[in-house]
């Protein structure tokens, strides 16, 4: 019998292909995938791959499914591989009923009128009727490959023109209603949904079209339409450019989240294969598990402003529940005021690429978007906030990843109350000049005690370390003689260091930069390289002013396009980490009173 294609996907979806595959290979990780001795073919060294849904070996070529896995592996047929899988994973066969065959017929038939659809908005595009809609998406930089390659089209008019053109093709109106490109009214012919709109194609992970939606040209509203929920097309389970991204993961990109159809298009156009969107409702558990089918670290880059930062809280919120050790996210925080398709327009692929190369774990991203970047004073205030981090982290299922989570939740809270400045640090007036260059100079001893502290850092910072502007004071006068230690160095050790400075014309500077008291952990002997680089970018951005700090980023973006290093996205993070703070109003811009 002829099985419905939704329960086929349904099963394969069920069935992991790391699982089925492990049962007769020994396999092992490979970055995000599997691989192992071909058992199709005599190897050595190992060419044989597994992926989430699907495997193939570059030695012999075999490729498949589940499916394909069973038949080849056992011999079974295509039924008997089917009703096997089934069994496994507490499906039921769909019974061969006549209301079965005409639902199965009824979906065949909607894919058929989409495709016509499909097929005439696209010729509408490049017939004069549509200049219009093509002149938009030229303005908008897409080439006619992109253009084709994502079926975008013009809907006309509307008044029933679709219907007219379709019917010669034996499509009726009550079809184009079934599959949500027409609408029913009480009195007169159906109507058409979609008029004088941009149309984007929306398909399912196979690449067949499964509904629409579209965007008015000028000031209308609503701005972009989805079409209505159909026998083929579920908002909560699609995502606008799966069937591309899955290709694309499979050779290599990382699977991003962002927000709209032209942030995917111009994506994909820019060689970020692997991106997908929602369609116009925040991110569901059914998305989000066909995110995890794909990848087990999806990056969500949602657009930098209040509506993007509560998208980014509402996925959080969702994914906690269904997290596991081997499924997460990233969350990558675009710049203010940018959606990925301008800052592609404005930075190239450069700048996107430095957006994702500081991704930040879901912990990290939690925990910010909980508690923010400083405590309340009041203890109630505060308690509230820890009392939300725990719960946040009990929401895991995975008792192991939930304990994980809360102890790098609760670190975070700890170290952010014992950084949390007091009164006289952070007064509710303006302070005047004097209290500026104090804080100033305590922003350079912060900065020059991470150096001490870890000198292995003076490679990568060294030269922005000499020409940075210090306040007069201990801290100058201690970054001079250690710039001046680093050539007659035998080698950068911290203990040496401390110790040639205690023993010279700059010791009392050296115990006013050491002071413990107002250091981070971050400037202290016991932090970790990686902590400490970050908190000397930071540091650095500080003390910098508006105008260099955003030379000081452009920079770091081109370093980081360059040469794609932990030291390079240190670098941008710190710095940027620097321009949000001030932006914030939480850091002024005292280079000027310095």
């Amino acid at each position: 019998m002829a099985l419905p294609p939704a329960f086929l996907d349904e099963l394969r979806a069920r069935t992991p292909m790391p699982a089925l595959a492990a049962r007769r290979v020994r396999l092992s990780k490979s970055g995000r995938n599997w691989k192992g001795l071909c058992p199709f073919h005599t190897e050595k060294t190992p060419s044989f791959y597994v992926y989430e849904d699907s495997f193939h070996c570059f030695g012999c070529g075999a490729h498949g499914d589940a499916f394909a896995w069973l038949m080849r592996c056992e011999g079974l047929g295509f039924m008997e591989a089917v009703e096997r899988l089934a069994a496994e994973a507490g499906m039921e066969l769909p019974k061969p009923s006549p209301e079965a065959r005409a639902r199965d017929q009824r979906a065949r038939d909607l894919h058929a009128v989409l495709e016509a659809a499909e097929a005439a908005y696209r010729r509408r595009l490049f017939a004069p009727e549509g200049a219009e809609g093509l002149a938009y998406l030229r303005r908008r930089g897409l080439s006619d490959e992109t253009i084709a390659r994502f079926g975008l089209g013009w809907s006309g008019g509307g008044r029933g023109a679709l219907a007219a053109e379709l019917r010669a093709q034996g499509i009726e109106p009550a079809q184009l209603v079934e599959a949500g490109l027409m609408q029913p009214r009480e009195e007169g012919p159906p109507a058409d949904l979609f008029f004088n709109r941009v149309m984007f194609p929306i398909r399912d992970r196979r690449g067949r079209t499964i509904g629409f939606g579209g965007r008015i040209l000028g000031d209308g509203q609503p701005k972009y339409v989805n079409g209505p929920e159909t026998a083929l097309f579920s908002k909560r389970r699609s995502l606008y450019g799966l069937d591309l991204a899955r290709e694309g993961v499979f050779r290599g990109a990382r699977l991003l989240v962002v927000e709209g159809y032209m942030d995917v298009i111009a994506l994909h156009q820019a060689g970020f294969a692997g991106a997908v969107a929602p369609l116009g409702t925040a991110l569901t558990p059914e998305q989000l598990e066909t995110l995890w089918r794909i990848s087990p670290a999806p990056v969500l880059c949602f657009d930098g402003d209040a509506a993007g930062a509560r998208a980014a809280g509402r996925a959080a919120e969702v994914a906690l529940p269904l997290l596991g050790p081997e499924r997460t996210l990233l969350f990558a925080a675009l710049p203010a005021g940018e959606d990925p398709d301008s800052l592609l327009a404005r930075r190239g692929p450069a700048g996107m690429e430095a957006v994702l190369d500081a991704a930040r774990p879901l912990a990290e991203a939690l925990f910010s978007l909980i508690a923010g970047t400083t405590l309340p004073e009041a203890p109630e205030a505060r308690a509230a906030i820890r009392h939300r981090l725990a719960q946040a982290a009990q929401s895991i299922p995975d008792r192991a990843l939930a304990a994980e989570f809360r102890r790098a939740l609760l670190d975070r809270f700890f170290a952010l109350s014992r950084r949390r400045p007091g009164p006289a640090a952070a007064p509710r007036h303006p302070r005047p000049v004097p209290d500026a260059r104090a804080v100033q100079a305590e922003r350079a001893r912060i900065l020059v005690a991470i150096c001490l502290h870890h000198p292995g850092l003076l490679p990568e910072i060294e030269e922005p370390l000499a020409l940075l502007d210090l306040p007069e004071g201990p801290a100058k006068q201690v970054r001079d003689a250690l710039l001046a230690w680093i050539p007659q160095a035998e080698r950068l050790d911290s203990a040496e260091l401390i110790a040639h400075l205690e023993s010279g014309p700059t010791a009392a500077a050296t115990a006013v930069v050491l002071r413990p008291a107002g250091l981070p952990p971050e400037a202290r002997a016991g932090a970790q390289p990686r902590e400490a680089l970050d908190a000397f970018w930071q540091m650095f951005g500080f003390l910098r002013g508006e105008a260099q700090l955003a030379e000081d980023i452009r920079a770091a973006i081109a370093a980081l396009a360059e040469h794609n290093d932990p030291a390079a996205q240190a670098r941008l993070i710190g710095l940027t980490a620097a321009r949000e703070a001030r932006r914030r109003g939480e850091v002024e811009d005292l280079s000027a009173a310095g």
